[in-house]
């Protein structure tokens, strides 16, 4: 497994496995559960989840999920923008931590930038890691102009921004990617398959198809073929799972990272960040 360096030192497994959309039905929590346990233990310990995510019952499924092999796994959650001040960030990593089981968080992220100034939220992130409930902190969904903004402010200590990033959504690389990877920042993609719907463009399954894969191995294979970049794909089975993790193996030549570059361009101007 390909592993990514966070500006700490820490290194982590490139592909991780996200829970957007989880514990959303009673009818799947079990199988949502086992997903999560299968792929720790195809070493995707990189777990990422959200307070918004089911209203709480996300982190509660990952609670549970990872109860018995909590330090095993790279722990990912994410504040709401509305809670990333000074009085009310604390209040919602103890509802986090509480709902997720566990005594601390390995990354805790602002979700997307709110109105809370960012020097506020950087000062309260600042007194949860001295506090020891969260190892380190980074953001989501901020563009190159926030990224410079939060630095200004005092933000040197972000470890990461987690942003919509996959062959459609190819505006991150024309400015955001090279300024992250200049501040030692590794890039953390969400939706890699575009909310499934990546796997149906036909010049993708064209491509996959020659190589014996799937759409979705490929995507994902490109992504985890771009220096820096985690990748954390949604899979509510085992099986699903197992279909993720082969994408690890996938080593794409040039040939076949140039058909994808015709099939889906490289961004040749500024593309204002996209999220989901």
């Amino acid at each position: 497994m390909k592993m990514i360096r966070f500006p700490d030192g820490i290194e982590v497994p490139a592909l991780g496995q996200g829970t957007w959309m989880m514990a959303e039905r009673a009818d799947r929590r079990a199988e949502e559960i086992a997903a999560l346990r299968a792929g720790i233990a195809l070493g995707m310990t990189l777990v990422d989840t959200a307070e918004m995510y089911a209203n709480g019952a996300c982190e509660r499924l990952v609670g549970e999920a990872i109860a018995e092999v909590r330090d095993q796994v790279f722990l990912v959650s994410k504040a709401y923008p509305h809670n990333a001040s000074r009085e009310r960030l604390p209040r919602a990593c103890d509802a986090s931590l509480a709902r997720l089981r566990t005594d601390r968080v390995d990354l805790y992220l602002l979700h997307w930038r709110g109105s809370v100034p960012f020097a506020e939220t950087v000062e309260a992130m600042e007194r949860l890691v001295d506090a020891g409930k969260i190892l380190r902190w980074g953001v989501s969904n901020l563009g190159i102009d926030a990224m410079a903004e939060l630095f200004a402010a005092g933000g040197g200590a972000c470890a990461t921004d987690q942003i919509l990033y996959n062959l459609t959504r190819r505006g991150p690389e024309y400015d955001l990617l090279p300024w992250l990877a200049d501040h030692g920042l590794p890039t953390m993609a969400y939706s890699p398959v575009e909310q499934g719907r990546l796997p149906h463009e036909r010049a993708l399954a064209d491509v996959a198809f020659d190589l014996g894969a799937t759409p979705a191995q490929l995507a994902l294979a490109w992504l985890l073929a771009r220096d820096g970049v985690m990748v954390i794909p949604k899979a509510g089975s085992s099986a699903h799972v197992q279909e993720n993790r082969a994408a690890a193996d996938l080593i794409l030549a040039p040939e076949t990272m140039a058909r994808l570059d015709l099939a889906f361009p490289r961004p040749t101007e500024p593309v204002p960040l996209e999220m989901l």
